[in-house]
């Protein structure tokens, strides 16, 4: 075997180890297959749990979400001071008419009202006594030529006299329309002066006349009158008939 045939057998042993070698370092087993070739060894247990780790920074804020539906209303809370006042606002559009108010008085005022006196003695009976002494009779509705209030004014009047008595006895009786209203009797008192008295409300229509006059057959005329006692009669209106004027 010295021939070229020596030589190429003998350049192949050389070699051989050296083939070897590569091939087993090129064809290392990997520890982690459940068998490594021929060097495997037996699977390991799982290891423990790790700890947490460290929370991550913020994201970005998202997009805005769809609106959510109204939440139920709350219990009514206390109520708050008073603020200051606001500024005056635009003056607004006139109102609607009211409802028509009920009547008033009109600005016209009524009036009617006499105070007179006697200035003769002993007026004669069954005829109107003439109260002359005139005291207040500005609208002249008093004729002091008859002794008669005539009305002009209807309305409610009052009425009243104050008859000094003095001689003999007193009969009067207030008249209204030819028809005595009320009488007053005073039986007098030897040596003594006495006073008789009437009053009444009456309601008059326009026209109708009142006046005072003794009654009876002249033994009842002992209404009085001097310088220090008078007697009077006077009337005066309490409010006017509206529906008529």
């Amino acid at each position: 075997m010295r021939g070229p045939t020596g030589f190429l057998l003998c350049s192949l042993v050389l070699l051989a180890p050296r083939c070897t070698e590569v091939a087993a370092q090129d064809t290392q087993p990997d520890p982690k297959t459940p068998c490594a070739n021929w060097m495997g060894g037996a699977p390991g247990y799982p290891g423990h749990n790790g700890l947490p780790g460290r929370d991550g920074k913020d994201g970005k804020d998202g997009l805005k979400g769809e609106k959510g539906e109204e939440g139920a209303q709350g219990p009514k809370g206390d109520q708050g001071e008073v603020g200051i006042p606001g500024p005056e606002g635009t003056r607004g559009f006139p109102g609607y008419p009211g409802q028509k108010g009920e009547k008033g008085e009109g600005a016209f005022v009524y009036r009617s009202a006499f105070s007179v006196g006697l200035t003769e003695r002993a007026p004669h009976p069954n005829v109107p006594i003439r109260f002359s002494k005139i005291y207040y009779n500005e609208q002249r509705h008093y004729d002091a030529s008859t002794g008669k209030f005539l009305c002009s004014i209807p309305g409610t009047y009052y009425f009243a006299y104050h008859l000094t008595v003095y001689l003999t006895d007193v009969k009067v009786s207030l008249y209204k329309k030819d028809k005595a209203v009320i009488f007053t009797y005073d039986q007098f008192q030897q040596n003594n002066v006495d006073q008789a008295s009437g009053s009444v409300l009456l309601h008059l229509s326009s026209g109708d006349e009142v006046w005072l006059q003794v009654y009876g057959e002249g033994d009842n005329n002992g209404v009085y009158a001097d310088n220090i006692n008078d007697s009077t009669f006077m009337g005066f209106l309490l409010y006017p008939d509206l529906d008529e004027h």
